[in-house]
């Protein structure tokens, strides 16, 4: 792994998982819909049906962290579930809202917009990992999403060839996912599964958390192409 060790240490439990699916998380990572926001070419269109369905997104995520605090079996686990379920509806969501309305979405219209089979199959993969897991099966599948919007901002903002300021559309979205605040929420992610992990027989299950972790960042994947998609529709 070459990308933003800082965030995921090599010898990590993350690490490892990146490194079992280097050609997945690097077509999640490297896509074109991230080369777009990079040089500001990404067309108009595909980011403004990502906004909308991210924002159906987010609601899954924060009930994903709701079965976290279920699924975990100590406090501390639970309170770190619990606050990320209240930052996504308090926190994260409202400023959603507030960047879209910028850009002339509102959120009753968000919130009518069709669920595309690209968000519904993501959302319901990681809730059904949970559901048929424990905690640290949930986790993987929370994982890339996480820790890949971290790696994806850290390495955009490093590239001199990364436009950045008034002059590129997307620079608003570069600079929050490559900001110290997310940084920590990466770092404490990683942090977490690696204590989870340890505690869970992360070793012995290696294997088919690898593949949920690998599947999880197809689907990232696959979320990504959806916008372009969308955009070539229209």
């Amino acid at each position: 792994m070459t990308d933003s060790t800082d965030l995921v240490p090599a010898g990590s439990f993350c690490a490892r998982l990146i490194d079992a699916c280097t050609a997945s998380w690097d077509a999640y990572t490297r896509h074109p819909f991230v080369a777009g926001m990079a040089d500001g070419a990404l067309p108009q269109p595909a980011f403004r049906y990502y906004l909308q369905q991210d924002y159906l997104f987010l609601i899954h995520f924060a009930r994903a962290y709701a079965l976290a605090v279920y699924k975990a079996d100590d406090l501390e686990d639970m309170r770190s579930a619990a606050a990320t379920v209240s930052a996504l509806l308090d926190t994260e969501m409202k400023l959603h809202v507030q960047y879209c309305a910028g850009l002339g979405m509102t959120e009753a219209a968000m919130a009518a917009v069709p669920e595309d089979p690209a968000c519904v199959a993501y959302t319901r993969f990681v809730l059904d990992r949970g559901h048929s897991g424990d905690l640290l099966d949930l986790y993987a599948a929370l994982a890339p999403c996480v820790i890949g919007y971290g790696v994806i901002g850290a390495r955009l903002v490093a590239d001199p060839a990364t436009r950045r300021g008034a002059g590129n559309p997307y620079d608003a979205w570069i600079a929050m996912y490559s900001g110290e605040d997310y940084r920590a929420v990466v770092r404490k992610s990683v942090a977490q599964i690696d204590r989870l992990a340890a505690r869970r027989g992360g070793e012995a299950r290696f294997g088919s958390l690898a593949a949920t972790f690998r599947l999880a960042t197809d689907l990232e994947v696959g979320f990504w192409q959806m916008g372009l998609d969308a955009a070539a529709r229209n």
